[in-house]
């Protein structure tokens, strides 16, 4: 959902025996790099800013992101860009995670998928400086 609470997309998550692969389908983003992410608590409140999705998820206390000695966070992502059209197709691998073990998606207060008003610098604390959270869904098994 998008920060006035309406649906602008949808994302599958997909397990492997190596990590969760994330395809996203979103529209009506602004252009432009964003950070993407997994967020440790499964909640979105558009109204406040979607803060209620917690911190990125990061079980084993890491740094955050890909150019830090010890890092990254579970969660971490790479940047995806959104096109002058305003649409996001992305296909992200993310070897550290699962839907069950240490790096649970599913743990007790679940787990959101978060995208940023800009680009992760894949270095500072706690969250690559990525700007507003502008886009939030909630990760929820199969029914």
């Amino acid at each position: 959902m998008d920060k006035e609470g309406k649906t602008i997309g949808t994302a599958t998550l997909i397990e492997t025996p190596n990590g969760v692969l994330v395809r996203a389908d979103v529209a009506n983003l602004p252009p432009g790099v964003h950070g993407f992410h997994i967020h440790e608590v499964g909640r979105c409140d558009a109204s406040g800013g979607f803060e209620s999705a917690g911190g990125h998820y990061n079980p084993g206390g890491k740094p955050h992101g890909y150019w830090q000695e010890g890092g990254p966070h579970a969660g971490d992502m790479p940047n995806q860009t959104v096109g002058q059209d305003g649409k996001l197709l992305a296909e992200v691998f993310n070897p550290n995670v699962g839907f069950s073990g240490d790096a649970t998606l599913f743990d007790q207060d679940g787990s959101a998928l978060v995208i940023h008003a800009t680009a992760d610098d894949y270095r500072s604390q706690p969250s690559g400086a990525a700007g507003d959270r502008i886009a939030c869904g909630v990760i929820q098994r199969d029914r």
